[in-house]
């Protein structure tokens, strides 16, 4: 197989090669497929452009959509083809360093511009060409009307010979002669069509000035005029032409007759209407697609003062396991039924729903008062969901997160509006689904600000943004430093320095801690190295470092392989390092999960169980845990600055410290903020410490000269 394109250049003659195979075989085109293939790649690089640039221009869209149509792919299924790859591959070969979302949403509106460009181009072209009859048509004006006069013969070889439908009736509008084309558009006789008078022929998509030219023309005020109209035929269907009427005058210039030449548009009408349904309508649904949502959206925000709007962001509850559990197709079908029963909850004016993608639908409500409305049509929605979807022969419960935004109109942007109820959706979800949430715009401000800092740590530790402070640990016997703890922080460009709290989950979430653990683990080791060479030796006894251990490093293959090559390659010991685990990621752990930490065990690491006290595990399990230290919980230190001191809270450190000890562990406390609690903690029989009381975190020298205090003091 060949090898995957690797710079943006071979991504994107790889997407032109994949848009030429599907649309050359319904191409009217007389060049080879890799000339037509030559000929879509500056189109594919002016989607690339728009898919990417800072803000959205639609013209590329229209332009890419029209010169299809230059090229020659007029055929409906070439348009079909062309967005099907624009969705499937664009976002994929052209959107490498972009948020998949706002690519996703972008790729689908230079789609629905694609195919107005094409509509468009489609349109003008056949304008053109019946410009060019119409000219044809009024050129040979003459030459019919010469022929009525000369010889009859030659009119009727031309009358009855032409391909477009063509009457001639009298200024009142009597028609007097049809050829077989018309004949053959309206499906009657000659007769039938001789019977009927011009101004009977009214539509009600007729253009408002269509009967206003009538009575100029024959009035004789105008010599010809050319519209787009429609006329019923006898079978109730509806007749589309282009419609071309003409003044005939006798020899004196007088007026005498109007002449009508007439094209069947009805199936490139419809080609056109189906083309714009198909860009802005779910193929799935049939509801409105995310183009059209954002189109009525805008319209909504842009109405004048006095009106709101209210949008309902739904999102399904669990609806992944109905896909993985019973297939792709079921999951369809209940994604129709959902869209029904939502379709049957937005029937009032000014309401609508949407399907955005996946099992994402919005209803929106437009109108003075929507604070009200909009509460009603989320209440709606939530019972809609209430009975049980049959599918497959399985009764299927289907539930529904939702986000709502309500507000005047005017003072958002639609881009804003979605992100908000998308926002307030996850936060319904987050408690715990089925319901719906109010956006919050403290919270909307929060999430943005975790969605910044989530999108920029993947470059984060390559800029070498993170830094590490160290944090005493402190015998309780005799006052003297043993090591520090090291915790990681963030100096980031705007927000200033970011404690853990406010990034490790992030890390975690996008798998980013691996690589960031490491870095902490090999920076703390290589600190701990140059605290005991500064040291001279073992003069004042060796410094361990502690670092924390996430769960994801936990279960990570590399773990052990990546903390023997750091010891290695910095020349320190094993028993120099502590890895903390806390208690919650080892309960109920299994022996694959603790066979990594058995190891470096037995290699001399110490592990240490931090948080501990805040957990449910049986106190039993701690015999057949890897562990050497007990780290409790800073709630246990909390509890002392009373004074007195809770005996309840003190016994069970005690009973703790007893336990730890009787199975040689050792026990450091967290939290240490006044000398009476050391002092009680030291009574306790607690081994090590650690607070704001010795030393808040700080730079790594910091420690040097504390630990040298303690040897000199």
């Amino acid at each position: 197989m060949s090898a995957e394109p690797d710079g943006p250049e071979d991504r994107l003659r790889r997407f032109a090669t994949i848009w030429s195979r599907a649309v050359f075989p319904v191409t009217s085109t007389s060049s080879t497929r890799p000339e037509f293939e030559a000929r879509l790649l500056p189109l594919a690089r002016r989607l690339s452009e728009a898919l990417r640039a800072r803000s959205f221009d639609a013209d590329a869209g229209k332009e890419a959509g029209a010169a299809l149509v230059a090229e020659h792919c007029t055929d409906p299924e070439a348009l079909s083809r062309t967005l099907d790859c624009v969705d499937a591959y664009l976002v994929l070969y052209c959107g490498e360093d972009g948020d998949r979302e706002d690519l996703r949403a972008r790729s689908a509106r230079l789609q629905h511009a694609m195919a107005a460009g094409f509509a468009q181009a489609l349109r003008e072209r056949t304008l053109a060409e019946q410009e060019a009859i119409a000219q044809a048509a009024l050129e040979a004006q003459g030459v019919v009307a010469q022929a009525l006069h000369a010889t009859e013969a030659r009119f009727r070889a031309v009358f009855e010979g032409a391909a477009i439908g063509i009457g001639i009736a009298d200024l009142e509008g009597n028609v007097l002669q049809v050829n077989g084309a018309l004949r053959r558009m309206f499906g009657l006789s000659e007769q039938g069509l001789r019977s009927r008078n011009v101004k009977d022929w009214v539509h009600p998509d007729d253009a408002p000035q269509t009967w206003r030219l009538y009575e100029e023309l024959v009035s004789g005020e105008r010599e010809h005029y050319h519209l787009e109209k429609a006329f019923h035929r006898p079978d109730g269907t509806v007749l589309w032409t282009n419609l071309t009427v003409s003044l005939l005058r006798d020899a004196d210039g007088e007026p005498q007759y109007q002449l009508a030449l007439m094209e069947d548009t009805t199936e490139r009408r419809l080609l056109n209407l189906r083309l714009r349904y198909e860009a802005t309508h779910d193929a799935l649904t049939g509801l409105p697609n995310r183009t059209f949502f954002f189109e009525r959206l805008e319209k909504a925000l842009g109405a004048g003062e006095g009106q709101r709007f209210g949008l309902c962001y739904l999102d399904l509850d669990g609806f992944k396991t109905v896909n993985d559990s019973l297939g792709h197709a079921a999951g369809d079908r209940l994604l129709v039924e959902v869209a029904d029963r939502l379709q049957a909850c937005a029937t009032a004016p000014g309401e609508m729903v949407a399907r955005l993608g996946g099992d994402e639908f919005v209803a929106l409500t437009t109108g003075p008062d929507t604070q009200r409305t909009v509460d009603e049509l989320a209440a709606r929605i939530m019972n809609a969901l209430l009975a049980p979807i049959s599918v497959d022969g399985r009764e299927l419960t289907v539930r529904g997160s939702i986000g709502i935004v309500e507000g005047p109109a005017g003072e958002r942007s639609a881009a804003e509006v979605l992100r908000s109820a998308d926002i307030t959706m996850y936060r319904a979800k987050s408690a715990g689904g089925n319901r719906f949430e109010l956006a919050d715009p403290e919270a909307d401000a929060r999430a943005i600000t975790r969605h910044g800092l989530t999108t920029a740590l993947p470059t984060a530790l390559d800029r070498g943004e993170f830094f590490i402070e160290y944090q005493p640990l402190v015998h309780l016997g005799d006052g003297s430093v043993r090591g520090a703890e090291a915790l990681v922080r963030w100096l980031h460009p705007q927000h200033g320095v970011l404690s853990p709290d406010r990034f490790i989950p992030l890390a975690e979430h996008t798998g980013l801690i691996v690589p960031l653990g490491r870095w902490v683990l090999e920076q703390s080791v290589r600190q701990a190295r140059e605290w005991r060479d500064r040291h001279g030796g073992e003069s004042l006894g060796p410094l361990r470092i502690n670092v924390n251990l996430s769960p994801c490093q936990l279960t990570h293959p590399g773990l052990v392989q990546d903390t023997v090559e750091i010891l290695e390659r910095t020349g320190v010991a094993p028993d120099a390092l502590c890895l903390e685990v806390t208690e919650s990621a080892l309960i109920g752990a299994d022996d694959d999960l603790l066979k990594p930490l058995r190891r470096l065990a037995e290699m001399g690491v110490d592990i240490a169980l931090d948080d501990f006290g805040t957990g449910y595990s049986n106190l039993a399990n701690l015999r057949r845990l890897p562990v050497s230290v007990l780290k409790l919980d800073r709630s246990f230190t909390q509890s002392m600055q009373r004074f007195p001191a809770d005996p309840v809270d003190l016994k069970i450190v005690e009973g703790i410290v007893s336990l730890a000890h009787s199975l040689d562990l050792a026990v450091t406390v967290e939290g240490v903020e006044t000398g009476a609690q050391a002092e009680q903690l030291r009574i306790l029989g607690c081994d090590t410490a650690q607070g704001w009381y010795y030393a808040r975190p700080g730079p790594p020298d910091r420690l040097h000269e504390l630990a040298l205090v303690d040897a000199t003091g």
